[in-house]
């Protein structure tokens, strides 16, 4: 899905700047990570692994330890300057395995592609995202760029790498445009009044 993309409420969101941000977005507007073949979506859309990586072994046992992860990962972007001890002792131990290996070989064109030694384990990819909350969290300039959206009872959050940093919503195209439409119907109501 291209960034920045008009998003229906079924699609996954791939906008919030971060990996383990992606992840949190996957609570709104309701439950995303729903079914095995969500997750599997969302793993290969998030970047994860490699297009074209298989993630058969993929099934219902993985959503509960990924939707914790989103949980803790939540709880500590949205927390306050110190961070919930049990959700950050939680996203340290996931981030301990090593995070799925790549290697470059060369594809049926000559390019170097990029492929990973061996499919994935679940402990392997929730690593990748547990890493990438810890460079979140641990990096002053990348904290100072967390913004919650703006939008009507929207809990998004996402990194502001906009010029001026004065990005207001998680996506212009979505909440963006509510709050366009809603400043327009206001507008026009005030108007006819």
């Amino acid at each position: 899905m291209a960034s920045g993309a008009a998003t229906p409420a079924y699609e996954l969101r791939f906008d919030s700047g971060r990996i383990c941000l992606d992840l949190v977005a996957t609570t709104h507007p309701g439950e995303r990570l729903d079914s095995a073949d969500r997750l599997r979506a969302w793993i290969a859309g998030a970047g994860l692994v490699p297009a074209g990586t298989s993630l058969a072994a993929v099934d219902a046992g993985w959503l509960p330890p990924f939707r914790e992860l989103r949980s803790c990962v939540g709880e500590l972007v949205r927390g306050g300057p110190v961070p919930a001890d049990g959700a950050l002792t939680r996203v340290n131990d996931l981030a301990r395995p090593a995070p799925p290996a790549p290697r470059a070989v060369r594809a049926a064109d000559g390019t170097l592609v990029r492929v990973l030694y061996a499919p994935p384990g679940r402990a392997e990819l929730l690593a990748a995202v547990a890493r990438d909350a810890v460079d979140l969290l641990t990096d002053p300039a990348a904290r100072a760029r967390l913004r919650q959206c703006e939008g009507d009872d929207c809990p998004i959050v996402y990194l502001d790498t906009s010029r001026g940093r004065r990005r207001r919503w998680c996506s212009s195209e979505v909440c963006g445009n509510r709050e366009r439409v809603a400043r327009h119907r206001r507008r026009a109501a005030l108007a006819r009044a």
